[in-house]
Order: structure tokens, then sequence, then C-alpha cells
């Protein structure tokens, strides 16, 4: 981390908060500084050079959250003895928890931390919880005594209190961390892209697609090794791989330092001081002016709205000021309706990590004599779609409707967010109707009570839905991640790409909600859904549900997306335009 030294290199944000006054610091906070604190060169700073360090770092960070999170359900279901419905409710509370942190990290990073330091900080913390993670693997069960008559009834233990809590307190220490590097990480890398440089601005927006792919791209590789590495060698291992590699990525991030630019927040009050200074100036407004001017008069305004402002410099000032923040107020509200309609894609994705994989656990997962998947290996087909489309969709759709469309993109940020919500809902209805197919071949092969044996079904049928969401991962997280970034207030960007990842926190959460709801209303009439022998199970039906809730959700979705304006009216993508009429 750049340090306060004369010699060397130093904190460019320190240099800059001490060394200026408030408004030479606003001046400052368009242009980018190098890690020295000096006006950043083109050709010495930022670009693909930069990137591709930040790029690095993303994947292995990814390796090291899916390497936790992908097989976490066999891990709560197996050595923790926690059922079908109560581990799947425990992940989907624990992602909800790592998606809504970002929230908070990022306004850290925003108001005081800068980008960078809260990156460092949180790449310790990351690697302390996995360290942790690791070692809670070795802690003993319920005891010798315990082990013994295990042992001779031929049962396994119960995990100890002192396992399970140490397990939990090393798995939530990983959402903190998770938090604050996922909003960072991602608006470090495009801050390395200029928007006012044409080429740069083009790079820019192609980042955004070359990001995912490089993240997918470490996700497959860590969904089938790291898998197998936990279900045939041991979890210990299983958790400090990711533990190391997460090591290496500190390290590739620290070597970029030098070609980084970095940004300066143009105030000293905090992101939230910020928040309710807009929404009260916001309040205030609209209780003093009762009719709001018809659209064509916000670039010609009348000769009434003259008295509205001061007739001093000092109040012009002040009316100024409030004017800022009631923007940045009213930049953030207009984007909650496309943020609550992509609620359901959220809860429909994360069953991909939980009862698809119970489900992939019950299949006929052979391969050859001697080769046996993994269940959770399946996912890496999500990642393996993304890395075979995102070269496609960028080298070759993008261009081809760009000649239509005009845009840019090729396609509006909302049209490819809504193209995604598509194919998420057709994957739930194949997941319903393989699920279907799945219980009719256990029940014609008398395995209805025989959970431990597998059907004689192919894994290879459940490929399709994991296909289909890596295909709508594709529109729907690259759009998403990219609208959230762009269409924020630009002193904002870290806090909208965390607005992005609690899409699917709060998704996480309406999933547990509804299967713990949905658990115990079934299971009180005498069949879970959700029941520990999937053989007797109704996933079908809670797919079907998904299905339905994911329809009427893209119709919401349609009608805003087809009323929003963007913050650059020029397109729909990253451009830079004026905001001035």
């Amino acid at each position: 981390m750049p340090s306060g030294s004369d010699s060397g290199s130093y904190d460019p944000l320190l240099a800059l908060d001490d060394g200026m006054a408030d408004g030479d610091v606003a001046a400052a906070a368009a242009a980018p500084v190098d890690h020295r604190g000096r006006p950043a060169l083109r050709g010495a700073t930022g670009g693909w050079r930069s990137a591709l360090f930040i790029i690095a770092v993303e994947i292995a960070e990814r390796f090291a959250f899916y390497g936790v999170s992908a097989n976490l359900i066999t891990y709560l279901t197996g050595s923790l003895g926690e059922g079908n419905a109560a581990a799947a409710a425990a992940i989907n509370a624990w992602n909800g928890v790592s998606q809504l942190l970002p929230l908070l990290g990022g306004a850290l990073a925003d108001s005081w931390l800068g980008r960078y330091r809260t990156i460092l900080l949180a790449s310790l913390l990351y690697i302390l919880g996995l360290a942790m993670l690791a070692f809670s693997t070795f802690i003993s069960t319920g005891g010798n005594q315990c082990s013994s008559a295990a042992v001779a009834g031929g049962k396994t233990c119960p995990p100890s209190t002192l396992r399970v809590a140490f397990f939990y307190i090393s798995l939530y220490m990983v959402a903190v961390a998770q938090g604050g590097h996922k909003p960072c990480v991602q608006a470090f890398g495009a801050d390395q892209f200029d928007p006012s440089d044409p080429e740069e601005s083009v790079s820019r927006s192609s980042f955004f697609n070359w990001w995912y792919f490089g993240m997918c791209g470490g996700t497959a590789v860590t969904l089938v090794f790291l898998s197998y590495v936990q279900d045939n060698i041991g979890w210990g291992l299983g958790f400090g791989i990711p533990c190391v590699v997460m090591a290496c990525a500190l390290a590739v991030f620290l070597l970029g330092t030098r070609t980084y630019r970095y940004y300066v927040s143009g105030s000293k009050k905090g992101v939230v001081a910020r928040a309710g200074e807009a929404l009260a100036a916001w309040r205030n407004r609209a209780k003093s002016i009762p009719l709001l001017p018809p659209a064509s008069q916000e670039c010609h305004p009348t000769a009434t709205s003259a008295p509205e402002f001061s007739t001093g410099v000092e109040e012009d000032e002040q009316v100024v000021g409030k004017a800022g923040l009631v923007e940045q107020a009213k930049g953030i509200v207009r984007l909650f309706p496309i943020w609550a309609t992509c609620l359901i894609y959220a809860v429909a994705l994360a069953q991909s990590s939980t009862f698809f994989t119970k489900q992939a656990g019950t299949l006929d997962r052979r391969i050859g004599d001697h080769i046996q998947v993994p269940p959770a290996a399946l996912q890496s087909f999500i990642s393996i779609t993304i890395v075979a489309i995102i070269p496609v969709y960028d080298r070759v759709i993008v261009p081809v409707a760009r000649r239509y469309t005009g845009v840019p993109s090729g396609i509006t940020m909302l049209q490819r967010i809504g193209a995604g919500m598509v194919l998420s809902l057709v994957s739930m209805v194949i997941a319903a109707l393989v699920e279907t197919r799945r219980l009719r071949a256990a029940r014609d092969a008398g395995l209805v009570d025989k959970a431990g044996v597998p059907v004689p079904m192919s894994l290879w049928w459940m490929v399709p839905q994991y296909v289909l969401f890596g295909a709508a991962d594709v529109f729907t997280m690259v759009g998403l991640q990219e609208f959230f970034y762009d269409q924020v207030p630009d002193k904002l960007r870290s806090l909208g790409l965390a607005l992005y990842l609690s899409i699917f926190g709060v998704g996480s959460f309406i999933s547990s909600a509804l299967v713990s709801g949905i658990d115990r209303a079934t299971a009180a009439r005498g069949g879970s859904w959700f029941s520990n022998n999937l053989n007797r199970a109704h996933l079908d039906y809670f797919y079907w549900l998904i299905a339905a809730l994911s329809a009427l959700e893209l119709l919401a979705y349609g009608y805003f997306a087809v009323t929003f304006k963007y913050k650059n009216k020029n397109k729909g993508a990253l451009l830079a335009t004026s905001t001035s009429c």
C-alpha cells in the first residue's frame, strides 16, 4: 500500500486530503492521479495494462469465494449433519449477507478509505477468514466417547458446538471480506479507463464483458477442481487452497500499484451524510414546489421560475449545492424499480448452488468405470457457457447489432438485462420438467424410499438448465454491472456496484424465506417439498413456483425498462455526455 514517506510511493488520497482545501479537492476529483498523487499520464497509467492486474485479482477472488460457496450444501448436509431445508436456508442467508455487505463496503470506499485501501484491507480479512475456515474442519466432533459409539453403531457423530460455531464465524468473516472486496475491485478496474477519451470509452464498455469472461473462467476451474478435492480428498485442503490463492491475489494486486489511476472523492462528507442531505433537500424542495414544470420546460424554464433562485451570490451557491444533492438523491431513487424487478432473477439463480446440487447427487454420475462426477462440478457448465458466449457476444453479436440499432454496445443495457431474464425463466421451466422426470424414474425403479441409491437417470439431463443459466448471466449479470456502474451519480460508483450486488443478497434472503416457509407449511401437511429424501420431495413444484414468479417479474420489468430514462441520453451504454440542455 502506498505509504506517506517522502521517498518512494505514498497514498495519493492522503496526500491530496492533507494538501488541498475542499475546493481544490473537488476540482481534482474529476482528474485521476498516479500513486504519487500527481496527475496521471495516460501513457503511463491505467488502460488495459492496469485492468489486467485487477481482472487477475478478481479471478482469484471468485476462485476463493466459489471454492467455499459452490459445494457448501454438501458440507452442511454431510460433515455438519444439517437437513436439506435447513442447509439451503443457511446458505441463502449467508449469501444474502455476502451480497448486502457490499453496500457498506462501497459506502466506506467512496466516503473514507478509497477503493485501493478497501481492497487491500478486505483481502487481508479474506485470507484470515479462509484460513480459519480450513482450520475449523480439523476441530474434533463430539469427543472420543461419541466417536467410539458412532463407530460401533456404524453412524457418524454430530459435530461439536465449538466446531459449528467456529465454522460459522469463519464463514461470515469471508462474507464481510467479500463485502469490501467485491464492489471496489470492479469499480477500480473500470476507473482505469477514461470515459472522455473515445478509444478508452469503448474499452471500458468492453471491459465489463472481459471482466466477466475472466471471472467465469476462474470459476469453472474452481467448480471442477475444488469440488473433486472436497468430495474425495478432504475439506481441510478444499478450504485451504482458496486461502493460498487469495494470498497470491493480494501479491498480484500490490504489483500493479504503480500503474493504477486513483480518483479522489470531491467531498469530505461521508456517503451517509451526503445521502441524508440529499433526501432532506429533495423533501424540502418537494414541499416548496407543489407542481413540477412540464418536461418540455426542464431545459427551457419560463420566466416564472426565476424567483426560485437567489438574489445574491451566496444564496445562488447554496441553491446550486442543494440542487446537486437533489440530483444525487434522484439518481439513486430512480434506479429502484429496476432493482426491485430483478429480485426474482436472483431467487432463481440461488437454486443453482443449493437444490440443483442436491438433485445431481441423486443421479447416476459415472463416467466410465472409475470416474464419478462431483455434484457441485455441474455448476461449471454455467461458467463454461459464459466463457464460450462472451467472446461471440463481444466480437460478433455487438458489431452486427450496432449496425441496426446505432447503439455502441449493440443493444441497450436494459434490453440486455431483459433478455437474460427470459432465459432464466426458460431455465426454471426446464429444471421443473427434469425434476418431474427424475421423480418418475425413481418411482419406476422402486427407489422412492432408498435415498442412498442413485436414480437410473444420467446427470447430463441437468446440463441444459445450467447452460441456460450461463447464457442468462451473459446478458443479465453483465448488463446489471454496467447499468449500476453507469447510471448512479459519478461519485457513488462503488455504491452503485454494491446496489447491483444487493439484488442477489435480497434475492437470497427471499429464497431462504420461501424455502423455510414452504417447508413448514408442506411438512405440516405430511410431505415437505424439501424432504431430506429427495425422492419423496417436490422440488418440481418449487421450480414451477419460481418460474411463475419470474414471468410476473418480467412483465413488471418490461414496463419500467420501457419508461426508464438513461442518465446518458444518447445511448444506454457507456458514453460520456453532458447533463446540460
